[in-house]
C-alpha cells in the first residue's frame, strides 16, 4: 500500500494536486489504514496517471471524469469533440493575437486598413507626425459615423492626391501647426484651397450630400479651429472670402463676406 506522497511521486503530480482530484471526485477516495491515513493501491496509480495525461493533454478537468469512463468508440468520439473545441479556440486566440498586433502599430485603433494606408501615403509625402496624429484622429471618429462610405471616400482622397496642389497643401499643413499666425504661408494655404474649392464647385461636389450628420460635421470643424491658432486663422480667410467649413465645404452668404484677398 502507497502513502499519498507515494502515489504522488509515482504517477509524477503534486501531493496538493492528488488532493484536488479526491475534492472535485476524478480519484475515489481509499480506505485508510489503522493510523488514519489513506492507503493507495497500483490502481490509483494507474488511474492517476490517466488523468495526469488527459489533462497534460489539454482535457478539461470537467471532461476527464467522462473520458476515463468511457467505452474506445465513446474515448474517440470524447477526444475528437475536445480536439475540435481546442482547434476553435486556437483559432480566436490567433485572431485575438492579430488584432492586438495591429493595434499595436497605433493607426489600427479602430481604423480600417484603407484610412491607415491613406495616412501611411501622406508620410510618403513627407507630412510630419503631429498632423498625422490629428489627422487619424478625424478618421476615426469619421469611420465610426460613416463606415458604409469610408471606403469611398478614402478612395476619393486617393484620387485627390494625384493633383499637385493637394500635395503642396499637405505638405505645407504638416508644418503649419508650429506657425505663428502672421506667417505669410498662411495665406498661401487659403489660396491653394480656395482653388481646390473652386474645381469643386465646378465638378459639383460642394452640395453633394456625404451621409455625414450635421452635428458630426460641426464637431469635426470645431476640433480642426482648436488645434491651433494658425488652423483658426486660416479658416477665418477662407470665410471673408466666401466659403466655410473644413470637413464640408458651403458658400457663405454674401452679405457676411470680408476683404480679405488672396495674395499674388
Amino acid at each position: 500500500m502507497l502513502t499519498i506522497s507515494q502515489l504522488a511521486a509515482y504517477a509524477g503530480v503534486t501531493v496538493r494536486a492528488v488532493r484536488h482530484y479526491h475534492g472535485i471526485g476524478l480519484l475515489p477516495e481509499p480506505e485508510r489504514d489503522r493510523s488514519g491515513y489513506r492507503a493507495y493501491d497500483s490502481g490509483a496509480v494507474v488511474r492517476l496517471i490517466r488523468i495526469r495525461t488527459l489533462a497534460d493533454a489539454g482535457v478539461p478537468l470537467a471532461r476527464v471524469q467522462e473520458l476515463l469512463d468511457a467505452g474506445p468508440e465513446e474515448f474517440a468520439d470524447g477526444v475528437q469533440e475536445i480536439d475540435k473545441g481546442l482547434r476553435a479556440e486556437i483559432r480566436r486566440l490567433q485572431d485575438t493575437r492579430g488584432r492586438l498586433a495591429r493595434l499595436a502599430a497605433g493607426e489600427h485603433l479602430a481604423l480600417p486598413p484603407s484610412v491607415v494606408d491613406y495616412l501611411d501615403r501622406l508620410r510618403g509625402l513627407g507630412v510630419e507626425e503631429p498632423y498625422i496624429e490629428m489627422e487619424r484622429d478625424a478618421w476615426i471618429m469619421i469611420a465610426a459615423q460613416a463606415q458604409p462610405l469610408i471606403h469611398s471616400v478614402i478612395a476619393q482622397k486617393h484620387r485627390e492626391l494625384d493633383d499637385p496642389d493637394v500635395v503642396k497643401l499637405y505638405g505645407l499643413l504638416g508644418k503649419a501647426l508650429d506657425w505663428r499666425t502672421d506667417d505669410p504661408r498662411i495665406v498661401e494655404v487659403a489660396d491653394i484651397m480656395e482653388r481646390l474649392m473652386v474645381r469643386a464647385v465646378e465638378a459639383g461636389e460642394v452640395d453633394a450630400d456625404d451621409g455625414i450628420d450635421d452635428r458630426f460635421v460641426d464637431l469635426l470643424d470645431s476640433t480642426m479651429a482648436e488645434s491651433s491658432p494658425v488652423a483658426a486663422r486660416l479658416l477665418a480667410i477662407l470665410e471673408k472670402r466666401g466659403w466655410r467649413g473644413w470637413t464640408r465645404i458651403e458658400r457663405v452668404p454674401s452679405d457676411r463676406l470680408g476683404t480679405e484677398r488672396p495674395s499674388s
